[in-house]
């Protein structure tokens, strides 16, 4: 069998080494429920409270902050959902957030802000659907798109809300950006933050939402008053210790990390577009460190091609990634956020996100960049699929 060629790390990283061992060693030491009073459960207690230091040390906030959840979805759907059921008023949130923000905020009647050609929330635009709406609770912007990789100026939107929502709260979906963004600095002012293990190396069913002390928010599990009242259940210790070695591994080593990954992005894009000349079409053209587009994330359209027939080609060969971000049932849908962009539906059809991580090597570009084309002329060959 070839090797795999992974290249869907938006959607799911491999667990780094640091963090299995992690979750081992927690596993075998830490037996007991750390709610409990006894000698085995205050061991627990004290790995999970140590745990919560080093998120907390990771994204500059204080440990009371941090809420372990189960994920980045129910730490998105904590803040929506537990702000609005604690305070009366209207959510906004852009066009573009994953679904576990936009489907909370569409259900409680919200409003969204559309996004500009380069799939960022503008500070102009989000001016302007605050002007227009009438006791905004909550403003909840994506630091990074988990589609396209584009990166929002958070500080710059934080301050409109300050000026046109004096009394609304933060929120960000920052689930994408712990791995390229310097969080403690981008979420100075933001209220709630949204983040999740499996995507910087960390177990899948991890993460936590950091929330800001004089926040108020409605447990959305009830049953226990674990973490401070807000969200009920037996903390799982060893996932969340194997999050924080994940997390302090990620933030430790992003500066050079990021570099790296963004120079194999540049050139897994140029080998594209050699190959196959303007059939690729970059959703976003940002090269090396750049600061309105993720390192990891290579976002295109392939003129021509159907994106589901592509990735079966692909898959077949042992390439690994996606259309657009996963969902639960693994269909392709349009995007929402490409529309939300713009791009025209027929070149969407084509829409292929390569994205990269700590597991990424020059060898998977070249073995991306041997199959890839290939690919593509065979459907272009049959009529795009």
């Amino acid at each position: 069998m070839d090797p795999e060629i992974y290249l869907d790390h938006a959607a799911s990283t491999p667990v780094r080494a640091v963090a299995r061992d992690a979750w081992l060693e927690a596993v075998a030491t830490h037996h007991a429920n750390p709610t409990g009073a006894h000698r085995a459960a205050r061991a627990a207690r004290r790995a999970l409270d140590d745990a919560r230091d080093v998120l907390a040390e990771a994204l500059g906030r204080p440990p009371a902050e941090v809420v372990f959840t189960s994920g980045g979805s129910e730490a998105d759907n904590l803040a929506i959902r537990g702000v609005l059921a604690a305070r009366a008023g209207v959510a906004v949130c852009s066009a573009g957030e994953h679904h576990a923000v936009l489907e909370p905020v569409e259900h409680a009647g919200g409003v969204t802000v559309g996004l500009d050609d380069r799939g960022r929330v503008t500070p102009a635009a989000l001016r302007g659907v605050l002007a227009s709406v009438h006791n905004v609770s909550l403003v909840s912007l994506i630091a990074v798109n988990n589609e396209t990789g584009a990166v929002n100026d958070l500080p710059a939107l934080a301050e409109v809300v300050r000026a046109e929502a004096p009394g609304a709260l933060i929120h960000t979906d920052a689930v994408q950006a712990v791995s390229w963004v310097d969080l403690a600095e981008a979420t100075a002012d933001i209220d709630l933050v949204s983040i999740t293990g499996h995507k910087l190396g960390g177990p899948t069913g991890t993460g936590a939402l950091f929330v800001r002390e004089s926040v108020e928010l409605d447990a959305q599990i009830l049953g226990g008053g674990q973490e401070r009242g807000r969200r009920a259940g037996t903390p799982d210790v060893a996932g969340a210790v194997a999050c924080a070695a994940a997390i302090e591994a990620t933030v430790g080593g992003r500066d050079a990390e990021v570099l790296r990954i963004a120079a194999l992005r540049d050139r897994l894009l140029d080998g594209l577009r050699a190959a196959l000349g303007d059939r690729v079409v970059p959703t976003l053209l940002g090269r090396g460190h750049d600061d309105e587009v993720a390192a990891g994330i290579l976002h295109l359209c392939v003129v021509g091609v159907d994106a589901e027939a592509l990735l079966f080609l692909l898959d077949a060969e042992g390439v690994r990634a996606s259309a657009a971000s996963s969902c639960s049932s693994g269909a392709q849908d349009p995007s929402h956020v490409l529309a939300a962009m713009g791009v025209d539906r027929r070149l969407a059809r084509g829409s292929l996100r390569l994205s990269l991580g700590h597991t990424s090597t020059d060898a998977d570009v070249d073995g991306a960049l041997g199959i890839i084309p290939a690919a593509v002329e065979r459907l272009a060959a049959r009529g795009g699929g």
